[in-house]
């Protein structure tokens, strides 16, 4: 990338008081790179902001590079797409003795990294208060608005735009948790929403002051369920409303173009995303732009992401990004805290756990989004390294810093979570630099979008070879597995030669768990992972999966007395349960399923029930229908969690084809849930 130099001056000396904050330099054009930041002794002691001074900037690719990493480019992306980075969490990185480096290998500014690998737009999360009575950071980054201050500075140096995060919050905002600052506590909602006009005027003059380039500001955080101990949706509406008048008075005020932006997750589920929007639109919110989490080995495929923006586009005339999203580079651990993405088994198909699969996947996003006309992609904490090795006890830096997920101290706030699960970064393998700080070459498929990048073709990962085997069927291995390359149009089968002594060695008459080592043309060793069971032959048999197009649902009567129940209290294993109750009449209803391309053979058929409520006339019963007939085992269900398991044991599939499924007779007022439907092969 080619790089600019100007120089931008502060227009005044700010005196800044948070917990107190100087900020001090005028006139001072000290270097703007490579400088090293010191060691906080105490978090919550005077801090001083530095001036932004002289600014330097990159250009983006004027044509392909080459380059480590293979980046297919995308077609017809902007160069004001949105190129985003969270880097939130890296000043108690820094401060508990992290370094990050440049390509180089020299010591350098993280943020001047970014830069020069495309990246043009910082996102800093910013809580009210994160720390207890003494000062003790809650961790996570410890980000209050002086580390925002100081970070959104840094990205200034840089020409990189601020998107500030207000969680409006003392700690981590999410579905899951949505706690009022605890300078709210006991406040009635129009209190409240005073107090959030209030605090969010002030952050964001100072943060203008400072000479950040404050381009976005989120109001709230993942704001599905609540927002500042707000779940009444009149009330979280009336809180946005607050913030976004004081972000667009400040913008106007200091004469910025600040777009206002409002948070949300669970993507996958567009009634929600639907919902959402059109609360928005009743209440009024001035915003401009609709935020989406995507993360994808979470929140379903790329189109799950398509339609959701579009829906916000289409139907809602909103602008949308991508607020965040992430994927990892390795399955190793780098601080001795376990990773939210373990990167073994939990991996998004047609991707592994290596540096260009990283790449791969950010730039398959990016893709996607531009194609359904969203802003631009957000990447989380690509900056999150450990702070020490893997076989270290790092917990005191994290305590000290808050450089991990939480410290012990957040427990007086979130005792429920952060105070039951704290330690280090769970995010380090999802990091775009290694373990030591130094940049990963995915990191600049940001600056290759546009055109792309060239390398030596070469293998990226083999996917992991799984093989179930029914007990006392003969084990049959692929004769050829996939071979994933940097560019996939070239991907490929290879033969595969399985290590017959290891074979030999299976005992299939009993369920068991074996590893059979193989080895490709090129001599590549893979390995198959062997699972001698009884294999289930029911599809989503415990409904889990949210497509249930294989279960066929009927019912008498005008209203449907079933539901899809997210309950784990109520189901047999997982969260998810079919359940059913109804308050206005007497029930009959059938779940079923037909199961096709069966070897014939003997099957037996079970599933589990629980209920109550029952009258002495219902009825209730499993049932099987093959080619020949069919077979029930009635069941009565009593009370509740006292599961029945009722089971038919000689199912005759001549034609690979059954029908399985429970039929239901029952009184108003009942209830109950069915769950884990299975469907074995037990003889020819």
């Amino acid at each position: 990338m080619k790089k600019q130099v100007y120089r931008k001056l502060l227009a005044a000396c700010v005196s800044v008081s948070l917990g107190t904050v100087l900020l001090a330099g005028c006139g001072d054009s000290a270097g703007t790179t490579g400088t090293k930041t010191e060691v906080q002794e105490n978090n919550t002691s005077e801090d001083v902001v530095e001036p932004v001074g002289e600014v330097t900037t990159f250009t983006l690719p004027d044509g392909p590079e080459e380059s480590d990493i293979f980046v297919q480019p995308v077609a017809d992306i902007s160069d004001d797409f949105i190129r985003g980075m969270d880097a939130s969490a890296v000043l108690s990185v820094e401060n508990s003795g992290a370094v990050y480096y440049g390509y180089d290998g020299k010591e350098q500014d993280v943020f001047e990294t970014l830069a020069q690998s495309g990246v043009n737009y910082i996102r800093l999360r910013v809580w009210n208060d994160p720390y207890d009575e003494n000062g003790n950071g809650y961790g996570g980054g410890n980000n209050d608005l002086t580390t925002a201050m100081k970070l959104g500075v840094r990205a200034a140096r840089y020409g990189m735009k601020v998107c500030i995060d207000f969680h409006y919050s003392d700690f981590w905002a999410d579905p899951k948790r949505q706690h009022a600052p605890k300078a709210w506590k006991g406040m009635t909602v129009d209190e409240k929403s005073d107090a959030l006009y209030d605090y969010t005027t002030e952050s964001l003059g100072k943060l203008l002051d400072a000479g950040v380039d404050v381009g976005m500001v989120q109001i709230g955080n993942e704001i599905n369920n609540g927002m500042s101990g707000e779940t009444d949706v009149d009330a979280v509406m009336q809180l946005l409303n607050s913030g976004s008048k004081a972000v667009r008075e400040v913008a106007e005020s200091y004469g910025k173009d600040i777009k206002v932006a409002v948070h949300y997750t669970n993507i996958e589920d567009n009634d929600q995303i639907d919902t959402m929007a059109a609360n928005l639109k009743d209440a009024g919110v001035d915003y401009d732009m609709f935020g989406l989490s995507f993360y994808p080995f979470w929140d379903g495929t790329n189109e799950n992401m398509q339609n959701a923006a579009k829906l916000i586009e289409d139907k809602y005339g909103k602008e949308v990004y991508i607020a965040e999203t992430s994927y990892c580079y390795t399955s190793e651990d780098g601080d001795g805290f376990s990773n939210s993405l373990k990167g073994t088994d939990d991996l998004t198909d047609g991707y592994g756990a290596t540096v260009q699969s990283q790449a791969t996947v950010i730039r398959d996003i990016c893709a996607a989004a531009n194609e359904a006309g969203v802003e631009g992609v957000f990447y989380w904490e690509g900056t999150w390294i450990p702070v020490g090795s893997a076989d270290a006890d790092n917990s005191a830096l994290w305590e000290k810093y808050g450089s991990g997920w939480a410290s012990s101290y957040s427990a007086e706030y979130d005792p429920d979570d952060a105070g039951l699960y704290y330690g280090g970064c769970s995010w380090d393998n999802q990091a775009m630099f290694d373990f030591t700080g130094h940049p990963l070459a995915s990191l600049n498929v940001f600056k290759y979008l546009k055109y792309g990048a060239t390398a030596p073709l070469a293998v990226d990962y083999i996917p992991d070879v799984y093989v179930s085997c029914n007990v006392g069927e003969d084990l049959v291995l692929p004769e050829s597995i996939d071979v994933v390359y940097n560019d996939r149009s070239q991907n490929k089968k290879q033969s595969v030669s399985w290590n017959e002594t290891q074979m030999k060695a299976i005992d299939t008459t009993k369920a068991g768990s074996y590893e059979i080592e193989g080895a490709l043309e090129d001599g590549t060793t893979v390995t198959a992972h062997v699972e001698v069971e009884m294999i289930n032959y029911a599809v989503n048999p415990g409904f889990e999966d949210k497509n249930r197009s294989m279960w066929k649902v009927s019912y008498e009567g005008e209203a449907d007395p079933t539901d899809y129940q997210v309950k784990a209290d109520d189901a047999h294993s997982g969260e998810t349960a079919f359940h059913f109750w109804s308050g206005d009449s007497d029930m009959e209803f059938s779940i079923e399923q037909e199961v096709t391309g069966l070897e014939n053979g003997t099957y037996q058929l079970s599933v589990f029930s629980q209920g109550g409520d029952m009258s002495s006339d219902a009825s209730m019963e499993l049932y099987a229908v093959t080619a020949d007939g069919g077979q029930t085992a009635p069941f009565m269900l009593t009370t509740y969690n006292d599961w029945q398991n009722p089971t038919i044991r000689e199912i005759k599939v001549t034609d690979g084809t059954v029908k399985i499924g429970v039929r239901f007779q029952c009184n108003v007022g009942s209830w109950g849930t069915v769950d884990d439907f299975t469907l074995n092969r037990i003889s020819d």
